[in-house]
């Protein structure tokens, strides 16, 4: 298992690879792990060209091995949120009732997601609309819908706004 420490618009990020793919992407505030220089590893490469091409807006979806760690719920409940479209939103309810499961437990299995950005949890919102929840912080995810909302189109700001 390797760790490193990559630059991005948001701050930094702490990416973890082993031999199963990608096993966890933190921001700052989320955890803190040791990083290491980044390997010259495949995956290492592909996370750094797949979050810089996400971050100026030219890639929407992502295509890197995941090796998630979780419950069979909780994966199920990971998978649901890779379906969210870049730019768009669900709520907890929404993705409870498609699952036959509680908001809150949805939460939780949320909260537990170790790959954010990547799965994106920042893409799940209360059933008002409002920001809830975000180990990353509320204003990291209020960047990254932000950002999102302006290059799926749905702002009219220029882009760069969003960071």
């Amino acid at each position: 298992m390797h760790t490193a420490l990559l630059q991005s618009p948001i701050g930094p990020l702490h990416v973890t690879v082993d031999e199963g793919g990608l096993t966890a992407l933190y921001t700052a505030e989320h955890r803190l792990y040791a990083a290491t220089e980044a390997p010259r590893d495949e995956t290492f490469g592909a996370v750094r060209e797949q979050l810089d091409e996400y971050f100026a807006g030219t890639r929407q979806t992502f295509e890197l091995p995941l090796h998630e760690r979780g419950t069979p719920f909780e994966r199920a409940v990971w998978a649901r949120l890779r379906t969210i479209p870049f730019g768009e939103t669900a709520t907890y309810g929404e993705i409870a009732r498609e699952l036959g499961s509680a908001p809150r437990a949805v939460g939780r299995a949320n909260g537990r997601n170790a790959i954010s950005i990547i799965v994106p949890c920042h893409r799940v919102v209360g059933t008002n609309g409002s920001l809830t929840g975000y180990a990353g912080g509320l204003p990291t995810k209020q960047q990254l819908l932000r950002h999102e909302s302006l290059f799926a189109g749905r702002l009219s700001e220029p882009p760069g706004v969003a960071f």
